[in-house]
């Protein structure tokens, strides 16, 4: 993409990002499904069936029934923009034929579809590459959870699952730069799997999978926790952070997830003596295997997939004394798993759990700033889906999406919306254009640097507060002077713009990954051409959702008509065809460059 129109316009486009973003934010420190995935089939089980991926027969997750919504809720029909709108949530970005079939159904039927999808096992598809590696292939390391993160992400059928697994670990976080995670690429890629497995089930069994699972006892440290003695206390890590960031926060919340206060100040949700208490909990888990030796506990002994099974909890290494926490005592008498299972439900059946987990779904999937009624109506439905059951999150999920300020036209205020992420970015691009790599894998990786790439891979954030925190606000901005947050404006700065604008201009000219192997098919749009109002109509509705404004759509068609198709003879058909192109990659470019595309609305 060579014309001269885009060279000019790159610097305006740069300067109008970052004064919609609200400034240079601080950068934090720290389709048709492949042949080669794995699918788990449909079953009847009970519900939250807790089975760890690919432990039951088959290697295969039966995922909980359907749950029924409450009578009072009416299915949702879409036009064609709420439908790309809707879609651009709930997956990783619409495509024309996903627009069209929801616009032709309602949201009820396109729930239970998803909820009923087979579940494409990323831990799968690592194992097929390590026994291809064992014939004489291609070593695998953990570039390998990048691939099988886009292979699914993108050509996955199960489009809502891999989006809310893609949420639930920026929330439940474990991260690929901790050393002692980045090598075990079958443990990373069973966890993420384990988050589309209770993506679907109850928030109780999602939580207890992320507390029990090896990957996350090595992160957070909980993983070969011994019991108290004169000279070591246990590790308080995971208990800390499972409150922290996982189920309670810091502080006491109203049920619509306003803060409680005492005095004008916010109430603390708990003390020190809290953590200790806690962290007496999470000692004695260590590696699964057929027997509780201190080999198998320090992992001398070792079993074949220990990376991915359940830690299992070792007597001789549990805390003997009392646990006191959050209001509850339990005796020293009690097993590892009887405190384990206290512990847990005194956190699911806290009341700030739903509003705290209530707010940060809706965060990652419709708006940074939802309103305390948005919180309010969806933690109440985490704490009764309407047939008296808590944590249903096909209930919670189906309220996120369908909340009236989530299905309302997009506005015009600072609380609309939401930064995309660069990931989503890349992902919808992807999506919206059907880009396949003609070697039938996703080698994309290194995405982190803001220069080169796009400043995010998956599962590789900074640190367990993710790529960003969920109250991040820019400083000195219009953002911070509202009172409003930005969290991922906290990764977007004068470096990581510049990148984004530099990578995306090479993937819509090239495509992306090893050698450019995944190229777009622009077969539709170069079609439109010789009519950029219908051209723009198209990207408007696969990126924009229809929401592209007059001002903007108008600046695009200049840009477009200034590129001129010459009149075809016949020896100039190369020359045509150049145009052709050219015109469509400049109209791309310039939507996802603009500040209205960025914002997600």
């Amino acid at each position: 993409m060579t014309d001269p129109t885009l060279r000019r316009l790159l610097a305006i486009t740069l300067f109008s990002l970052l004064s919609a973003c609200g400034g240079g934010g601080d950068s934090k420190t720290s389709s048709t499904q492949n042949s080669n995935v794995s699918a788990v089939s449909p079953a009847t089980t009970a519900p939250g069936d807790t089975a760890a991926p690919g432990s039951t027969t088959g290697d295969t997750i039966p995922p909980p029934p359907l749950t029924t919504p409450p009578a009072s809720r009416t299915a949702v029909t879409f036009t064609r923009q709420e439908a790309s709108r809707f879609l651009g949530r709930a997956t990783f970005g619409p495509n024309m034929a996903a627009i069209d079939a929801l616009a032709a159904s309602d949201s009820e039927a396109w729930f239970r579809a998803q909820f009923s999808k087979p579940q494409t096992l990323h831990r799968k598809y690592i194992d097929a590459m390590l026994a291809a590696q064992a014939a004489g292939g291609q070593a695998v390391g953990f570039t390998g959870m990048y691939e099988t993160f886009w292979q699914q992400g993108i050509r996955g059928e199960d489009q809502l699952r891999q989006r809310m697994a893609f949420a639930l670990s920026e929330i439940f976080v474990i991260s690929m730069q901790n050393e002692s995670v980045r090598p075990r690429v079958r443990g990373v890629a069973s966890y993420y799997d384990m988050l589309g497995q209770h993506a679907f089930g109850n928030f109780r069994n999602l939580l207890e999978g992320v507390a029990l699972h090896p990957m996350m006892g090595l992160y957070l440290s909980h993983l070969r926790n011994q019991k108290e003695s004169a000279t070591r206390t246990p590790d308080e890590n995971f208990a800390r952070e499972v409150m922290q960031l996982f189920t309670i926060g810091l502080y006491q919340l109203n049920g619509d997830g306003s803060l409680k206060l005492s005095g004008g100040k916010p109430i603390d949700t708990y003390t020190h003596d809290d953590v200790a208490g806690l962290a007496r909990v999470f000692t004695g888990w260590s590696w699964a295997g057929p027997d509780q030796s201190d080999a198998r506990f320090y992992a001398s002994t070792t079993d074949p997939d220990r990376d991915w099974k359940p830690m299992q909890n070792y007597a001789a290494f549990h805390s003997s004394g009392d646990k006191r926490f959050l209001g509850q005592s339990i005796s020293g008498a009690s097993s590892g798993q009887a405190d384990l299972k206290l512990a847990l439900d005194t956190l699911f059946n806290h009341p700030n759990t739903g509003p705290f987990f209530a707010r940060q779904l809706i965060q990652r999937l419709v708006s940074s700033n939802p309103s305390a009624a948005y919180v309010g109506r969806v933690a109440a439905v985490f704490a009764n889906n309407g047939s008296g059951v808590r944590g249903d999150m096909q209930a919670v999920i189906r309220a996120v999406l369908l909340d009236p300020e989530a299905l309302a036209p997009g506005g015009t205020t600072l609380r609309t919306g939401k930064l995309r992420e660069p990931l989503m970015r890349l992902a919808g691009w992807m999506r919206a254009f059907d880009a396949k790599p003609t070697s039938g894998r996703y080698n994309l990786y290194y995405l982190d640097d803001p220069l080169s790439g796009l400043g995010q891979s998956p599962l590789n954030p900074p640190s367990v507060f993710s790529f960003f925190r969920p109250g991040y606000t820019p400083p000195n901005s219009t953002l911070a002077g509202a009172g409003l947050v930005a969290p991922e404006l906290q990764i977007t700065a004068e470096p990581s713009v510049t990148g984004y604008l530099n990578f995306m201009q090479e993937a819509i000219n090239s495509g992306v990954g090893d050698g450019r192997d995944i190229k777009p098919d622009y077969t539709r749009e170069l079609a439109l051409a010789a009519d950029p109002g219908a051209l723009l109509d198209r990207i408007n509705l696969l990126l924009m959702h229809g929401s592209m404004p007059a001002r903007l759509r108008g600046q695009i068609l200049t840009a477009v008509n200034g590129v001129s198709i010459p009149a075809a003879t016949a020896s100039n058909a190369s020359q045509v065809a150049a145009a052709q192109a050219s015109r469509v990659k400049l109209a791309i470019f310039l939507t996802m460059a603009s500040p209205a595309y960025l914002v997600q609305k």
